[in-house]
C-alpha cells in the first residue's frame, strides 16, 4: 500500500500491487454511475429503459436466461443499488481485504473476490434448480451485489489467521473466526427469506473461501487462471509506460546527468535487479505463510513482509 485510505483509492489505478482498492473503486464508480443514469432516466419518463439495461448485468437463476447473458456471472459482482449494500459490503471488503492482502498478497486477494463472486453465483442458480421451494419463483429470481465475493475474504481471512482480533463497537475484542461463523449462521437462518438468492450466494462464497486457503496451505492455488487473466491486462494497459521508463534510464546512462527525481537513487538498471529480487523474496514468504501459516515466518521475514505492504 501507498498510504492513506483515501489516497490509495483516489490512485488505485495508478499503481500495481493494490487490488483491494481497485475493487472498492470499481465498485464505487460502479455504483455512482448507475445512479446517475437512473436518476436522468426516470426524470426522462425512460425509467423502464434502465430497469431493462441493469437486468442485463444482473445475475438470473433460470438457467434459459442465463444462457443468454453469461457476461453476468461476472457484471453482477460489481453491482449495487442501496447505499447501505454498497457501503457495508465495502467495509467488509476493507476490514477483511487488509488481511488477505498483509499475508498472501494483492493477486491473491483478486483471486479470491472473482472466485468467491463465481462460485456464489452458480451455487445460487443450483439450489434455486434443484429446491423445491424455489421452483415458483426461479424464473423471476435476479440478483446483484458483491457479497458473495466479499463473504469469500471473509471466510478466507478466517481460516488463514482465525486468531487475529478486532476491536468492535460496545462487544469489545472478537477473534475474526467468530466474526465470520456469526455471519455464515445469519446467511444460513435466512435463505429462505425476503432475499433468499442474496444469501445463498453468501453461503457459496464463503464455502469458496475456505476451500481456496485449505487448498493453497497445500499448494494449490486455485486463482491461478484468475490471476493470468490479470496479468495480462495489466501487461497490455503498462507496456506503452514500461516502454517510456526505459527510454529514459537510457538517456541518464549516456549523458551522466538525469533526472532531478533520481538525484539521490541507484542506476535505474540496478534498481529494476532489487525490485525484481524483492518480488521473488516475497513470494516465497507468501508461499512460506500458505503452507505453515504466519506465525512460521522469522523476523527478518515479517519485516520484509511489512516493509514490502506499505510500496
Amino acid at each position: 500500500m501507498y498510504g492513506g485510505f483515501w489516497d490509495n483509492l483516489k490512485n488505485a489505478f495508478r499503481h500495481s500491487d493494490n487490488s483491494l482498492y481497485k475493487l472498492i473503486a470499481i465498485n464505487l464508480l460502479v455504483f455512482l454511475g448507475l445512479m446517475v443514469i437512473r436518476v436522468f432516466l426516470t426524470i426522462s419518463g425512460y425509467g423502464d429503459i434502465y430497469k431493462v439495461g441493469l437486468s442485463q448485468l444482473m445475475m438470473p437463476a433460470y438457467l434459459p436466461k442465463l444462457a443468454t447473458q453469461p457476461w453476468s456471472i461476472l457484471t453482477y459482482m460489481f453491482l449495487h443499488e442501496g447505499f447501505f449494500h454498497i457501503i457495508f459490503n465495502m467495509l467488509f471488503l476493507y476490514w477483511f481485504g487488509l488481511l488477505i492482502h498483509q499475508y498472501l498478497g494483492s493477486r491473491k486477494l483478486a483471486n479470491l473476490y472473482i472466485l468467491g463472486g463465481i462460485f456464489g453465483g452458480l451455487f445460487y442458480v443450483l439450489i434455486y434448480n434443484l429446491a423445491p421451494y424455489f421452483s415458483e419463483s426461479v424464473q423471476s429470481s435476479m440478483m446483484l451485489g458483491a457479497s458473495a465475493g466479499v463473504f469469500a475474504i471473509v471466510v478466507g481471512a478466517a481460516t488463514l489467521t482465525p486468531h487475529t482480533t478486532f476491536m468492535l463497537i460496545i462487544i469489545g475484542p472478537v477473534k475474526i473466526v467468530y466474526i465470520a461463523v456469526f455471519y455464515v449462521i445469519l446467511s444460513f437462518a435466512n435463505s429462505i427469506g425476503a432475499n433468499a438468492g442474496g444469501e445463498i450466494a453468501h453461503l457459496g462464497g464463503a464455502l469458496l473461501g475456505f476451500l481456496y486457503i485449505t487448498q493453497l496451505r497445500r499448494g494449490n492455488d486455485w486463482g491461478v487462471p484468475v490471476q493470468k487473466v490479470g496479468i495480462f491486462f495489466e501487461n497490455l494497459l503498462s507496456q506503452r509506460r514500461k516502454v517510456k521508463v526505459t527510454y529514459r534510464s537510457k538517456a541518464k546512462t549516456s549523458s551522466g546527468g538525469g533526472f532531478a527525481s533520481f538525484s539521490n537513487k541507484s542506476n535505474p538498471s540496478s534498481i529494476a535487479k532489487t525490485q525484481d529480487a524483492t518480488q521473488e523474496e516475497i513470494d516465497s514468504i507468501l508461499d512460506k505463510i500458505a503452507e505453515k501459516g504466519y506465525d512460521a515466518l522469522s523476523k527478518e521475514e515479517k519485516r520484509k513482509l511489512f516493509e514490502f505492504s506499505k510500496k
